[in-house]
């Protein structure tokens, strides 16, 4: 096992940590071909984090193309540095983060795809190791709060995205990506008081839509929220709701406007910017984060990877958020 080029750093109890390739010695459009050019897992011990790609958009009811949702993360994450000025956190260093790569899933049968996502990501968390899930569609949150489900019980779920993903079925599938927070309700994973949706906005089937989502234990901030009330209002109102236990972060890319994240599968106009949901993130600092995913990011629809440079930068901050003093 070699840690060459690699940036060396510490963890608050001493221990060392295997950073990213240092830019200064290796060009950032060389190899390695990691999230952030951190090492692979099995370049490491004892990981706090580990970044895992899940190549899966079998449950997509629109645009398909997520499946390589992964790797362009990847590729476009090789500009990152590894310290985070705004929260004073360098999260590939105070924390040992490594990526898993990617996983095999079954893309023609959604329910034997749920259970390896599932058993993967048990896996990797069974020695501590928090998760932090590149997808896919958002059909891979179920299995994951599954997962998280089995250590800490029900937890708070902030969900950013420009939909509610609480329909019951499409086509008569119980499992799709606008599907999975009403499963893991039902299923009894998500704390009912304390989840709350992000940036919804767009057309809805009828009023019954809202009304089984409040049942099913999230409340509402819209994306007109931001520039109504402004960011220090929305992150007061949503601290307030997550307050008081674990909080499961998912972050579908669509919760951004098109112009800042084409490179999606269903669309919707007047989304937050990029700046908004960087900000938001970062309040969360100090919270206690159980897990988190980024999701639908659909690269054959991205330009200049204005989409999957979005995504990478969400994916840091949620990093450093992650990083316990």
């Amino acid at each position: 096992m070699t840690h060459e080029g690699f940036i060396r750093g510490a963890r608050p109890d001493g221990r060392e940590t295997i950073g990213p390739v240092d830019a200064i010695r290796v060009p950032r459009f060389a190899e390695p071909t990691t999230f952030a050019r951190l090492p692979r897992l099995d370049q490491v011990t004892d990981p706090d984090i580990t970044v895992l790609g899940v190549p899966f958009d079998s449950g997509t009811t629109y645009r398909p193309g997520a499946r390589f949702g992964p790797g362009h993360i990847r590729a476009s994450s090789k500009l990152l540095r590894p310290y985070n000025s705004t929260l004073d956190v360098f999260p590939f260093g105070d924390q040992q983060a490594a990526d898993a790569g990617d996983i095999a899933v079954n893309p023609f049968n959604i329910t034997e795809a749920i259970e390896t996502i599932d058993a993967e990501v048990t896996e990797l968390r069974k020695h501590g190791s928090k998760v932090l899930t590149l997808g896919g569609d958002h059909t891979i949150a179920l299995p994951i709060l599954r997962s998280i489900a089995r250590d800490h019980g029900p937890v708070a779920v902030l969900h950013f995205d420009a939909h509610l993903d609480t329909w019951d079925t499409y086509f008569g599938a119980a499992y799709t990506h606008g599907t999975p927070f009403r499963r893991a309700s039902e299923e009894g994973l998500i704390d009912l008081e304390r989840s709350q949706h992000m940036g919804i906005r767009g057309p809805l089937y009828s009023k019954a839509d809202l009304e089984d989502d409040s049942i099913l234990g999230f409340q509402v901030i819209r994306s007109d929220d931001y520039q109504v009330d402004g960011l220090k209002s929305v992150v007061e109102r949503m601290m307030k709701r997550l307050a008081g236990g674990p909080v499961y972060i998912s972050v579908d890319i669509d919760v951004l406007d098109p112009a800042h994240a084409p490179g999606t599968g269903t669309p919707e106009a007047g989304g937050l910017t990029s700046r908004e949901l960087l900000n938001t993130i970062r309040a969360l600092q100090g919270l206690n984060i159980v897990g988190a995913d980024i999701v639908e990011v659909s690269p054959a629809y991205d330009h200049a990877e204005i989409t999957g440079i979005a995504a990478a930068h969400v994916a840091y901050e949620l990093l450093s958020v992650m990083v316990e003093k």
